[in-house]
Parts: structure tokens; C-alpha cells; sequence
């Protein structure tokens, strides 16, 4: 069987497949890639299943031994992958032979690296997914929810057959470091929030806070008022951007809890997700109304191209 040792884990090393679905009821997360747009094409570029496991690496600083042939992606935020020293583009796969060591820097553009290996890494599965949810200790190699560690082996299939390098054109390949503007779709708690409430929020910037991770991203901006200051607990959409009394918008992530008691604005468009989760501290934010109906053509035409 061949494997993949962590010599460094980094920051924070996780392995995701798509994450766990129909288990909110539980208390469960969903999981899965913060950017599916960059652990789709990690796959999509191997030609692997769209669910194979990956690595999602944050803030870089990462490095792993390599102790059998095997091709390889790297997706996402440009983190300075090097293999054995040689500096590795990004949004590529590329082959790595056996004994090679390929390591992560600090971030350049985004913040989120996906690796991917022929075939995907092999753990078992915990309620379904091999999708690691610190907060609910599910998943990841040894399925208690923990980050890798030093001293820690993936497993992948053998693959003998190395290919040459492939890369996706620069069409597909996004700036992380531009402005970034989400689009909303309003929610039925929306009229909660008066007309100059609604006029702020949209016509104001807002900054990225050191407070981020994989449950949500924390606003900086005016505050934004609510009549309503909490409202019955009620299951959380993906992308559900919460307004607490401070007034500081949270647009709440994968790993999430299931449940909230904060009025909420609306949902930041699926399809604008992923380029959020590649959003530093200190990113600059603006949000526009979405329209519903093209954002759904939208995101049922990326689906399709990755073929789910």
C-alpha cells in the first residue's frame, strides 16, 4: 500500500471528502471542503471521483515524505508548494516519485491549499464521510475529528502509471488577493431589519476579523440593527449570514452549528462560498443583492460540469 508520512501538519491539516449530509438532526455538521471550487478541480485535474478524500491545508507551513510514486494536485491558495526544493505550480497535477518531499510555505494568494493523490487517501468512514469536524470529534484518519499529526500515514492506492504535469488555464484560476464582493439571497428574516439597516448593509464595507475559521466568518463594519434581537432557535443554512446584537454580521461555514437563535439576514450565494473561505483577516467585503433564479442556473451548471 503506498502512503504519504506528515513530517510537519502546519497550522491546520485536515482531510475532507464532501462532507456529511441528511445528519443535522443529530447535531451534526456538514463538514467538507471550505473551497469546492478548488477541491473539485483537485480531482477533476486527476480525473478522480468527485468524493475522493483530500488534504485541505490552511496557512501552509506543511511538509510530507512521499514513499511511493504517485501523481499528485494542488488547488487553491498559492501556499509556495516546493517538491524536493523545486518550487510546484499551483492548480496542477504533477507526478512525485517515491522518496520525494513536497512542502508548504506561508500563503501568497488565499489562504486554503487542497492536495490530492491518484485515487484519494483511503480512512475509513464515520457516519458516512472521512470528513474531519473538530468540533464534533467525527472523522479524519483515526475518526475522532482530530488535524494530522507529525508522524501520522495516509494511505493511497499504487499508481505506477506517472504522467506528465497538467494545468488549468488561467480562465478558471481566481485572484484571491482582489475585493471581493458576495452575492445574497434574502431570507424570510430579512424584513426583520429596517430599510436603513438593509440600505447599510449594502452599501457599506466591511473587513474580515481575526475572528474566522471553518464554523463562520466574523464581519467588521457598522453596526447593523435588528427589531429583533433573537428568535427561536431554528436550523442554519450554509452560507446563513447571522446578525448578532453587536450588529456585526456572521456568515456561518461548514462547520457550523446546526442550530441558532440569531435573526439572519439572508445566505451568501453557494457559488460565491468558496471564494470566501479563501478571504484573510483583514480582506475587504461588500455584499449585493443576488438574484435568486440565476444563481440556481448557475451553480446547476457547476455541478453538472463536475458531475454531481
Amino acid at each position: 500500500m503506498a502512503r504519504l508520512e506528515v513530517i510537519r501538519p502546519g497550522n491546520l491539516t485536515l482531510l475532507h471528502d464532501f462532507g456529511r449530509y441528511g445528519l443535522a438532526h443529530l447535531g451534526l455538521s456538514q463538514g467538507g471542503p471550505l473551497d469546492d471550487f478548488s477541491f473539485c478541480w483537485a480531482n477533476q485535474l486527476l480525473r478522480n471521483e468527485m468524493n475522493c478524500p483530500v488534504l485541505e491545508i490552511t496557512l501552509g507551513q506543511a511538509e510530507f515524505h512521499v514513499h511511493d510514486h504517485c501523481m499528485m494536485a494542488i488547488t487553491g491558495g498559492d501556499l509556495g508548494a516546493t517538491l524536493d526544493g523545486e518550487p510546484v505550480k499551483n492548480w496542477s497535477c504533477f507526478p512525485v516519485q517515491k522518496g520525494q518531499t513536497l512542502k508548504f510555505g506561508l500563503p501568497k494568494n488565499g489562504l486554503r491549499a487542497y492536495l490530492a493523490v491518484k485515487h484519494g487517501f483511503e480512512a475509513p468512514e464515520h457516519f458516512g464521510s472521512v470528513s474531519t469536524v473538530t468540533r464534533n470529534k467525527l472523522g479524519g484518519l483515526n475518526q475522532d475529528g482530530q488535524p494530522l499529526q507529525a508522524g501520522d500515514e495516509l494511505h493511497f492506492s499504487d499508481f505506477q502509471r506517472l504522467r506528465k504535469p497538467r494545468y488549468l488555464t488561467f480562465r478558471y484560476t481566481p485572484d484571491y488577493n482582489l475585493p471581493l464582493t458576495l452575492r445574497v439571497i434574502e431570507s424570510y428574516q430579512h424584513n426583520f431589519f429596517d430599510k436603513a439597516a438593509q440600505a447599510l448593509f449594502y452599501s457599506s464595507e466591511f473587513t474580515v476579523s481575526q475572528l474566522c475559521d471553518r464554523m463562520g466568518y466574523r464581519m467588521e463594519g457598522p453596526k447593523i440593527d435588528c427589531e429583533k434581537k433573537g428568535i427561536v432557535s431554528e436550523g442554519i443554512a450554509l452560507g446563513s449570514i447571522q446578525v448578532p446584537p453587536d450588529g456585526q454580521p456572521i456568515i456561518l461555514l461548514n462547520d457550523r452549528q446546526t442550530l441558532g437563535g440569531y435573526p439572519k439576514f439572508g445566505c451568501i450565494a453557494r457559488i460565491d462560498l468558496p471564494r470566501l473561505a479563501q478571504a484573510k483577516p483583514g480582506q475587504k467585503v461588500r455584499f449585493v443583492q443576488g438574484d435568486l433564479a440565476g444563481l440556481q442556473d448557475v451553480w446547476c451548471q457547476w455541478a453538472k460540469f463536475f458531475g454531481f
